[in-house]
């Protein structure tokens, strides 16, 4: 890199961060220096941003997360903000916001029945008696990589779980002890037998007005044992969870690939067993829900200028090729398990650099956060909207990408507040 030289500080000692700000002859200083870049953990962000704090960053410093990421990463709250979402868009009359006759939303039907516990234990329980042959996920709200999730089938299950199984609720908990239980995806598509999910990376540079992006090196993370739905292999988490850190202690993880294929295989597979335009629309799906869950959280999130952030986005999809939005990580892992995968990490956080800051420049939180095309790298803009209708054409035609449904986008969110604007055909460009 060419011009200034830029100061970083870094909370993480990962190789593919470290290499790719030492390939740009940037200089690295401590934390409590003067820097232009902060690799920040989410600790870290939550004290940079604290009132207590005072600090006070300058129009030359960025940081890689929003100050209230959790809005959207913590699982209860992005469930309930989306939630929230549809209920608004529900009172405007919006067409998003359209229900069939089973009371079921035909463009937001982002994830499964969810509950949270234990403030929704009630209505859980009456939810599960009327399907009392379904089997549902726990997921404690604070926590990553498979920790501490459990399947049951049976409201004795949950019962034994809580704090109190003599009664039907739960003793006083704080917040670090809510979970969300949701309605297990019991038919997921298979490839090889093995059920598998998506990780994608999203890169936003702003929530009002939304500038988002979609990294097409995303990857599949197959489970290493065969699906199989039988009662008596709940607790298998070899068969039901697909993360990484729990799959590379079984005896077949395969250490060469990982247990993974890139989106760009799994398209090819999926074209050649269920077509190309079927394959299309699928993908054209998850972005709908990618950008929704974003839209979702904009009026609430610290739409703090110096901030940009790449999210991790867990998509499961089932035998009709419905996605389903599993959660978002704030901090998707940056470890490799293969050479591929350390690659494809490297390029992933050369591009969103590229992004956030021109090459040859220091930050300037006041310029446009509009990109030159040349700096998109492996990125697509997913949605952006300060585009005019006229780019949006154009990069769609450019990119080969489609609209989905057909129904207009709502309003852009600014300021926290919806504005009126004029409604054309959606597009999540």
């Amino acid at each position: 890199m060419s011009g200034v030289k830029l100061k970083y500080a870094c909370d993480l000692d990962k190789s593919v961060l470290l290499n790719n700000f030492d390939r740009r002859g940037w200089t690295a200083v401590s934390p409590d220096e003067d820097w232009n870049f902060y690799w920040a953990s989410v600790q870290t962000v939550r004290t940079v941003f604290s009132v207590d704090n005072g600090y006070r960053l300058g129009d030359e410093q960025v940081i890689n997360h929003f100050p209230n990421h959790y809005e959207l990463t913590r699982k209860d709250l992005m469930v309930k903000n989306i939630k929230r979402y549809r209920r608004d868009l529900e009172k405007e009359a919006n067409p998003i916001a359209e229900k069939d006759e089973n009371g079921v939303y035909k463009h937001l039907d982002m994830f499964p029945v969810t509950f949270m516990l234990p403030a929704d234990y009630n209505l859980f329980v009456e939810e599960f008696r009327k399907n009392p042959n379904s089997t549902w996920i726990m997921k404690p709200c604070g926590k990553a990589r498979g920790i501490g999730i459990f399947l049951i089938n049976k409201l004795s299950q949950l019962k034994k779980w809580s704090r109190d199984s003599k009664t039907s609720t739960f003793s006083q908990v704080t917040t670090k002890d809510t979970y969300v239980i949701s309605r297990y995806i019991e038919n997921p598509l298979l490839i090889g037998g093995k059920k598998f999910d998506l990780r994608l990376y999203v890169l936003v540079t702003s929530f009002r007005p939304l500038k988002c992006y979609m990294y097409r090196l995303g990857f599949a993370r197959f489970c290493t044992v065969k699906y199989n739905a039988n009662v008596n292999e709940l607790d298998n988490l070899f068969v039901h969870l697909t993360n990484v850190s729990i799959q590379k202690q079984g005896e077949d993880y395969n250490s060469v690939h990982g247990g993974k294929w890139t989106i760009h295989n799994l398209r090819l597979f999926l074209e050649g067993t269920r077509g190309k335009e079927i394959t299309d629309d699928l993908f054209n799906k998850i972005n709908w829900i990618t950008v929704h869950s974003l839209k979702a959280v904009a009026p609430v999130i610290a739409n703090d200028r110096h901030c940009y952030e790449i999210y991790g986005f867990d998509i499961i999809i089932d035998d009709n090729l419905k996605p389903w939005l599993v959660e978002v990580n704030a901090s998707p892992s940056l470890s490799s398990t293969t050479s591929s995968d350390r690659i494809m990490k490297y390029n992933l956080i050369s591009d969103a650099i590229n992004i956030v800051i021109p090459s040859g420049k220091l930050p300037d939180v006041r310029a446009s956060k509009t990109p030159d095309k040349e700096n998109l790298g492996q990125f697509d803009i997913l949605f952006d909207e300060e585009l005019d209708k006229s780019d949006l054409v154009t990069l769609e035609n450019s990119r080969g990408l489609k609209s989905y449904p057909n129904v207009p986008l709502p309003a852009p969110i600014r300021g926290g507040r919806d504005v009126r604007v004029s409604q054309g055909r959606a597009s999540w460009k």
